[in-house]
């Protein structure tokens, strides 16, 4: 085999993938028999495999593998594959087991298994990035168990899955089994701007189930899981000391939550610095987190310690305040038809000012206060009320808070060359993203990221230099960026030169490239952008024609207007996008793509200027 019809340019293929797991060993065992098919199928040889550790919750072993090449010659695997952490919680820690297939080759066949040790129901998770040509899946639940079991699933058409029991002998009870072959599964789907993969691709996912019903097992579990919470966050004596030297008694509720606030963003938040060892939390005399106090003496905790945290405060300073418990956005919806509460990831804190809640989300450094990181927005979970819990969703963002403006006064030579500064401006969601990427970094490296950015959308001749950011670490200040730019940023087509009219769509590529589409479109955030610039040019030249004033709707839900204007030596061109949803159905892709289609043709349209001397003919500026 070296290629694949069903998949035509697919770097790889598995031939087969199987995984069987045991309930009485609390083990799964997987099979991966994989075809490389191009040289950048040879990555697929770079293993990398997730598991979740808490207090030897979950582990993977018994690592096995050989490379079989083209002419039946055998490698095995002798590397030993070694552990490293990918993100901590309050919970435990997301790990991976790495290792690499040895003498990969374009036409190898790589095969290795491995045991993943845990202590909970099976997830069948049927597609991946590439072709699978066929697959097993197999559970046999704990023999003792006396839950019934349910699932959820989303599979191919004609895939199904069997169950039933497999009979006893002598003393031996009966087991249940859960039996699934799949065969000629496609790709995960690929598209721009998709939903979570995770709430669309052919998957089952088991759970046990001792309730009488969904809402019943919400219900009763987030009974259990908001009393945890409140002996957690208390407020106990270390935090209620801590909030009465921090706010007074005359402030005003909005006030005394602002200090808290700030108090809380100024400690550490070691989901963007590191983890502490046991040994150096020892040799500082700090004990392990059991309460909230345990984070306030060490002035640092993950996201979700300390939204804990600022709810224990909100609450000693004479506040209503609860904890919410919600899915992350960036990678899955929330199902309450799936009752497993470990689709819920995050904490969140909801506080009442002055009669009404608002919306908190200290876990995430640097977010504006009274907002929430947008993969928090209009995501699902469980929150706490006065008296009991309930399943909510988080509310959605205005358009206006998440405004990007970029804005250029540049002067124009009349060979087309330019000098002059840019200046973009941030808040909300944008200004987020660059403030935490600031955290993981220096100096040097957030210059270099913002410098790439730019180079990214403004004409490939000019030359960028980051001259400033202000606000980078002030949430309730917009993020400024300062920049000077110089170089050729026109073309010349005998005595005309052309312009971008909008230099920072000078580089766009089309929002979408498919006339079709199979999952809904699904943008992080609603937006404003706005757009200004002006050119000084020459007296030696004259503009022949600037874009049309152009105004394009979508179901007022997404807007875009350009206009122009000028004087004998400048023009300005200003354009505005702004977009009010975050969620297209497949229905509504035909008129979303042609409003992108307009706007994105619009955007191409040049400023034409022309020496002075070119001639009679040339047309009046518009």
């Amino acid at each position: 085999m070296t290629s694949l019809p069903q998949a035509p340019g697919a770097p790889a293929v598995y031939l087969f993938y199987e995984q069987m797991s045991d309930g009485d060993n609390f083990m799964t065992s997987v099979y991966v028999r994989l075809k490389v098919l191009t040289e950048k199928g040879k990555d697929y040889g770079n293993v990398e495999l997730p598991y979740y550790w808490a207090d030897s919750y979950m582990s993977v072993d018994s690592i096995s593998g050989r490379t079989i090449h083209a002419d039946g010659t055998i490698v095995p695997l002798k590397e030993k594959a070694y552990a490293k952490m990918v993100e901590k919680n309050v919970d435990g820690k997301v790990m991976e087991k790495i290792f690499s297939m040895p003498s990969v080759e374009v036409g190898s066949i790589l095969e290795y298994r491995f045991k993943v040790h845990f202590g909970y129901t099976p997830a069948w998770r049927i597609q991946s990035q590439l072709y699978i040509l066929k697959a097993h899946y197999n559970w046999r639940p704990h023999s003792g168990s006396t839950n019934a079991i349910e699932w959820v699933s989303r599979l191919p058409n004609g895939a199904e899955l069997n169950h039933g029991e497999v009979p006893g002998a002598g003393l031996t009870a009966s087991r249940k089994f859960f039996d699934l072959t799949v065969a000629d599964i496609p790709p995960a789907p690929n598209e721009e701007y998709m939903p979570p993969l995770d709430s669309f691709t052919y998957r089952v996912l088991f759970y046990y189930h001792s309730a009488t019903s969904k809402e019943e097992f919400w219900r009763t579990q987030g009974r259990v899981w908001s009393k945890d919470l409140d002996q957690y966050i208390g407020p106990h004596d270390g935090v209620k000391a801590a909030t009465r030297q921090l706010v007074s008694p005359s402030d005003t509720e909005e006030a005394k939550l602002r200090k808290i606030y700030a108090s809380v963003m100024g400690m550490e938040n070691t989901d963007f610095t590191r983890e502490h060892t046991t040994a150096e939390d020892r040799a500082a005399g700090l004990k392990k987190i059991k309460t909230t106090d345990d984070v306030l003496a060490r002035k640092s905790g993950d996201r979700n310690e300390l939204a804990r945290l600022f709810v224990a405060m909100a609450r000693a300073a004479g506040l209503k305040a609860y904890v919410m418990r919600v899915v992350n956005r960036d990678h899955n919806l929330f199902s309450a038809s799936y009752v497993d509460f470990r689709q819920l990831d995050d904490d969140i804190a909801i506080v009442d000012i002055d009669g009404k809640e608002r919306y908190f989300d200290p876990g995430q450094r640097l977010c504006d206060f009274g907002h929430l990181a947008w993969k928090h927005t209009r995501a699902g979970g469980i929150r706490q009320t006065e008296k009991d819990t309930q399943l909510a969703q988080t509310p959605g963002e205005s358009y206006k808070s998440s405004n990007v403006k970029r804005i250029g006064d540049l002067q124009m030579d009349e060979h087309g060359e330019v000098t002059g500064k840019l200046d973009l401006s941030f808040t909300g969601d944008p200004a987020l993203h660059w403030r935490q990427v600031a955290l993981r970094g220096d100096d040097t490296s957030l210059n270099k990221a913002l410098r790439e950015s730019l180079e990214a959308m403004i004409p490939q001749g000019l030359e960028v230099r980051v001259t400033g950011v202000d606000g980078i670490a002030e949430y309730d200040n917009p993020l400024a960026v300062h920049y000077e730019v110089s170089g050729m940023a026109g073309s010349s087509t005998g005595r005309r030169l052309l312009m971008p009219a909008d230099l920072f769509r000078a580089q766009a590529r089309p929002t979408f490239s498919a006339k079709q589409r199979t999952l809904p479109v699904y943008f992080h955030y609603t937006s404003i952008t706005q757009d200004a610039i002006r050119i000084t040019f020459p007296s030696t030249m004259k503009i022949e024609s600037l874009p049309a004033k152009e105004d394009i709707l979508y179901k007022k839900i997404a807007t875009y207007n350009v206009s122009a204007d000028q004087t004998p030596t400048t023009y300005t061109v200003r354009r505005n996008m702004a977009l009010g949803d975050i969620l297209f159905q497949p229905a509504d892709y035909p008129e979303l793509l042609s409003f992108y289609n307009k706007l994105e043709t619009k955007d191409q349209e040049p400023v034409v200027l022309v020496h002075a001397d070119a001639g009679a003919g040339a047309k009046p500026g518009r």
